[in-house]
């Protein structure tokens, strides 16, 4: 397979000259179960031989020992030199977004992996879990308020011990990112959030700009395979005729849409040509009138956070858990 050279994006909140490979490939299957392995194994090592080198888990996909054995089978591969020429990210689950578990958390997710650091470790969810359980759906009556602060306090700490290059966010709205810069010390380097043309995500974009902080796409084609199982993406009549207009297919267009913003985002494939096909858009660009209509897009969160709303929890509706942004 010939390889593709991804663009980088530098994290400015970040050591000096430290960059995110603009695609990185997801690892979320959800239900959340560890027995897709043998496909994830291949999906990773067929991403590594076109060019990826972003790899994104977290605690609660139950990949992290299945992406680690990958690239310790690309190494004896040949297929990389060595771990440092990858990204990996992962994230704090809810029941470890306590100050005093964060430290045991990625000490956890680096042996998963079967590495000495990760290049980004991310808070998953703005609240907590009173129970050291990874289940998903969440059992709502131990929901608790997030302890800002002390959590970031926490992974602050993980940076400066080395386990991490870098610290950030999932999932925080305007609101949630400027409380948590009022305290922080080290500023998050990435807020990975939802986004995609239907969900444009133009306000927190331009806040997270300001704060130099970069933002990471998930679910970029959409939510087919998530647990909102939404195909409003694929099925969007405007982004269906500038496909056809270009002769790219409607998922280039998405990931080329995204790249233009100037963005990185995580895309999740199993199909060997799909995976190769996803990142053929370095080399071509939408034009201006495409450029409008995909702006003119009606707009539609495609997660509302339910799992994580209920009456006795921090978060009484979506309204209140994305603080408007909905």
């Amino acid at each position: 397979m010939e390889s593709m050279s991804i663009p980088e994006l530098p994290l400015l909140a970040s050591p000096s000259s430290y960059s995110i490979p603009v695609q990185g490939l997801g690892t979320a299957v959800y239900p959340f179960r560890a027995s897709e392995q043998s496909r994830e194994k291949e999906a990773i090592l067929s991403a590594i031989k076109v060019g990826y080198r972003h790899f994104d888990t977290a605690a609660a996909y139950q990949t992290e020992q299945v992406l680690g054995e990958a690239i310790g089978e690309a190494i004896s591969l040949g297929l990389i030199k060595s771990r440092d020429e990858l990204f990996v990210t992962s994230k704090l689950w809810c029941c470890d977004a306590h100050p005093h578990r964060v430290l045991p958390a990625i000490q956890n997710t680096l042996k998963n992996l079967r590495l000495e650091y990760l290049n980004l470790y991310l808070i998953h969810w703005p609240v907590s879990l009173k129970t050291g359980s990874y289940d998903f759906p969440v059992n709502k009556e131990h929901l608790l308020p997030i302890d800002f602060k002390g959590v970031w306090e926490a992974m602050e700490e993980c940076q400066k011990l080395g386990l991490t290059k870098s610290i950030g966010v999932c999932n925080f709205s305007c609101k949630k990112i400027e409380t948590l810069l009022a305290t922080a010390k080290i500023p998050p380097a990435v807020n990975q959030v939802e986004m995609n043309p239907v969900w444009q995500q133009k306000k927190l974009r331009e806040l997270c700009k300001r704060k130099g902080i970069v933002v990471t796409a998930y679910s970029p084609l959409g939510g087919k395979g998530t647990p909102w199982e939404s195909n409003v993406v694929m099925e969007c009549e405007v982004l269906k005729q500038i496909a056809d207009a270009k002769g790219k297919s409607l998922a280039q267009v998405c990931l080329r849409w995204l790249y233009e913003q100037g963005v990185s985002f995580v895309v999740k494939s199993f199909n060997k040509e799909r995976i190769k096909e996803n990142v053929e858009i370095f080399d071509w660009e939408l034009n201006p009138e495409e450029l409008e209509k995909i702006d003119q897009i009606p707009q539609k969160r495609g997660y509302l956070a339910f799992e994580f709303i209920a009456d006795q929890g921090p978060y009484k509706s979506p309204e209140e858990f994305w603080d408007g942004e909905v």
